[in-house]
């Protein structure tokens, strides 16, 4: 077989280019790290470390998702333990406004103290997340959720919504609560139904919050409770003021302190009611904490002058429903802080599972990428001795010829 010169050259050098790109592939493969340097070097492997990789950024994105929500959780937490402590301290002027040797001036100051702690809350209510952004607005994270009118009232202008991030493929976590749900939505009463005193009455009675004693027996009902004081004694009629209910309790004999109980729920009314008194007992609704605090503020301004302990009986039945509405609020904290507890656990829980499958994640893409050093060093050592051997080939391949011969 005869080989021209220009293929003989050609041979040559293709041999050579061919070792030298096998050599700085190795040595690519070397200096980066990495096994697959193009696609086409392994197919199935690029395609599995291409899903790994895209896999794992997901993966660092949730982990930064859930980073954001336990800042913002913590904050609102913060927040709502700072209004957990200033409802604790209400409570107590409160207990204190009841000390009976107190005149108005005295209560009065407790109001102005109390006056401060609604500005506390207000400040409280409108907390930021240090970059402008509203915790307790709902969705309108922008929009200050709370404010105060020229009459004392409160007024609230987010929405109902609870912000979400995306913690992990298939969980959302909430990561603020709507501050109507924790300021405004607040039961009155005991939650199921609420006692209070005619605003005329000129007795010294006092009613207590009550308790539910047979659930299945509660109507709903609007009730009155009247008295009616003749020189044979004090009794008391029950009256339904939404149906007409003969079998509710009538003129019954009153001793002080003793239970009132009827359709499941029952109460006591202390003291000595006065002819005419009427004390209410409706289901319970929901009043605002700001509300609640107006109005003992209202209570403690307003001076007890008038009959001997009909003024103070009217502040005793004031600051036990104010106390009840206080007491009602705080546990509404409590249980919007426990939520902010269970979602802080759920991120910690989806943290650790996180970190798992990014440290899996790794170990398969260095199965699949990373370079066999030893290997590598092998196969370029072999890679060198080819492409010497080649260039030594060649040099004497090329020098054959006839002339070469016969000189």
């Amino acid at each position: 077989m005869r080989l021209s010169t220009s293929t003989i050259y050609d041979l040559g050098v293709t041999a050579i280019n061919d070792q030298q790109a096998a050599l700085v592939k190795t040595q690519q493969q070397i200096s980066t790290g990495r096994r697959i340097l193009a696609p086409s070097d392994d197919p199935i492997g690029a395609a599995q470390a291409l899903d790994l990789t895209q896999a794992d950024a997901a993966n660092t994105q949730y982990a930064s998702n859930r980073s954001t929500a336990k800042n913002s959780l913590g904050l609102a937490d913060n927040a709502l333990a700072g209004v957990s402590n200033a409802l604790q301290d209400v409570n107590t002027l409160m207990v204190e406004a009841g000390n009976a040797s107190l005149d108005d001036t005295q209560r009065g100051y407790i109001a102005s103290e109390l006056q401060g702690k609604l500005q506390d809350l207000m400040g409280l209510a409108n907390s930021t997340d240090g970059t402008g952004q509203y915790l307790f607005s709902g969705s309108q994270s922008s929009v200050q959720p709370y404010a105060q009118g020229v009459a004392g009232t409160v007024t609230y202008s987010g929405d109902q919504s609870v912000r979400q991030v995306q913690a992990s493929p298939t969980q959302t976590i909430p990561v603020s609560a709507a501050g109507s749900d924790i300021f405004d939505r607040i039961k009155t009463g005991n939650g199921v139904f609420t006692t209070s005193a005619g605003a005329t009455n000129t007795g010294t009675g006092l009613i207590t919050n009550g308790n539910v004693t047979l659930p299945a027996q509660l109507t709903g009902h609007n009730y009155s409770v009247a008295f009616t004081v003749a020189p044979t004694g004090t009794t008391y009629s029950v009256i339904d003021n939404t149906v007409a209910n003969p079998a509710l309790p009538t003129n019954v004999a009153y001793a002080s302190g003793n239970t009132i109980a009827f359709d499941g729920l029952q109460f006591q009314i202390s003291g000595d009611p006065a002819n005419g008194d009427q004390f209410t007992v409706a289901p319970s609704g929901n009043q605002s904490l700001f509300q609640t605090l107006n109005n003992a503020i209202t209570l403690l301004q307003t001076s007890t002058a008038g009959p001997p302990g009909t003024g103070n009986t009217v502040l005793a039945n004031g600051l036990a429903a104010a106390g009840t509405g206080i007491a009602n609020a705080l546990d509404n904290v409590l249980r919007v802080r426990a939520q902010f507890g269970a979602s802080l656990k759920q991120l910690d829980t989806l943290d650790s599972i996180g970190q798992d499958k990014s440290l899996q994640y790794k170990q398969t893409l260095s199965t699949l990428q990373d370079v066999d050093y030893a290997k590598a060093a092998s196969d370029m050592a072999r890679q060198q001795v080819a492409l010497q051997a080649a260039q030594k080939t060649f040099v004497n391949t090329e020098g054959l010829s006839l002339f070469n011969y016969i000189q």
